[in-house]
């Protein structure tokens, strides 16, 4: 039980970030996403969907192994967390509310560095913590892909 409700609140933290970038895309998913040329490697829509789902749920589980153990490290890495979070909500909001591949494209490669660092600082505490974030690594690597894609052809 001590791990257990720190993992399900950060899972709930990560997903109402997932919730509110979906409230900011959601004009731009209908009206201007699909006017853009993109990747021949783009997958559906609903494939987003399902990543995403997966990526934030592991996402707040590491953090909560994290918190759980309760290192001098631990708020540190919370920190990090929740700067990602907030990247993440960033991207959002600059590549389809602001509607600008490029500045989404350089928030990417911020958010990318930044989770390198918090899975190498997971490492040290709770190996299993960084372990399932590698998910999360290789979609941002394909993400960022997608998006220069975009940038170069639009």
């Amino acid at each position: 039980m001590k791990t257990f409700v720190p993992i399900l609140q950060f899972v709930l933290i990560s997903f109402l970030v997932g919730y509110i970038s979906m409230l900011l895309q959601r004009d731009a998913m209908m009206e201007w996403y699909p006017t853009l040329e993109k990747s021949s490697l783009t997958p559906p829509g609903m494939v987003f969907s399902i990543v995403w789902s997966v990526l934030y749920l592991l996402m707040g589980i590491s953090a909560g192994l994290v918190w759980s153990t309760r290192t001098v490290y631990s708020w540190a890495l919370i920190l990090m967390f929740i700067l990602q979070l907030a990247l993440n909500l960033l991207w959002t909001f600059c590549f389809f509310y602001m509607k600008s591949p490029m500045l989404g494209f350089v928030v990417l490669v911020v958010l990318f560095m930044l989770v390198v660092l918090y899975v190498a600082g997971c490492y040290t505490q709770h190996k299993w913590s960084a372990i399932i974030n590698i998910p999360y690594l290789l979609w941002l690597l394909f993400a960022g892909y997608l998006n220069w894609y975009v940038v170069m052809n639009n």
